[in-house]
């Protein structure tokens, strides 16, 4: 197994870690949380150098780096509606397009294509990782200033409104990526 597809693979087993320090409370498990978070981010980032610098692009890689992502990413979210910090509707309409567009990538496969992640698809990606750093940001916050006794009713509404909004945002890039994906594969879909 090349070393794209290791930090993939690595990006999975941080999914897990990540879950069980964002479960936790306290102050020391949400920064721990959000370094592993990180951490698996930056796998995504170095397997896609690594593949593209040394062509070390697989037919693996292409199924399963998007697959990697979507298991970071939709943990993260599962974790922050548990919370009550997200909406559930949105990370319903988030997991959706990331099942369509999975199904259809494993359809794709039976007819002997692969197909790869867009341009949509990456800016999608982007904006969920960083709606979550914020989300994180805002508990690594909420912990510091009510440790000392700063937290307000009226810091808590503001943080929440960016967060809705924010999430609006990452909702609406998620959706018009995979209402694009679709779209620009209905050939396949028609055979």
């Amino acid at each position: 197994m090349n070393l794209p597809n290791q930090l993939t693979i690595a990006r999975i087993i941080l999914t897990f870690i990540f879950m069980y320090f964002i479960s936790q409370e306290g102050l020391i498990p949400i920064v721990v949380a959000t370094l592993i978070f990180a951490l698996a981010s930056l796998t995504d980032i170095l397997d896609g150098y690594f593949a593209k610098k040394h062509g070390l692009v697989s037919d693996f890689g292409k199924l399963m780096d998007p697959i990697a992502d979507k298991i970071l990413i939709l943990a993260a979210f599962l974790a922050f509606v548990r919370m009550r910090i997200v909406v559930d509707w949105m990370v319903v309409l988030i997991l959706t397009r990331e099942i369509v567009v999975t199904g259809l990538r494993v359809f794709a496969l039976t007819k002997g294509k692969v197909l790869a992640a867009e341009p949509a698809g990456k800016h999608k990606t982007v904006s969920q990782v960083a709606a979550i750093f914020v989300i994180l940001g805002f508990l690594i916050v909420r912990e510091i200033l009510s440790a000392r006794q700063h937290w307000s009713y009226g810091i808590e509404t503001w943080w929440r409104c960016g967060i809705d909004i924010l999430m609006l945002v990452t909702v609406s890039l998620t959706v018009l990526s995979g209402l694009s994906y679709l779209w620009n594969n209905r050939k396949l879909i028609h055979v």
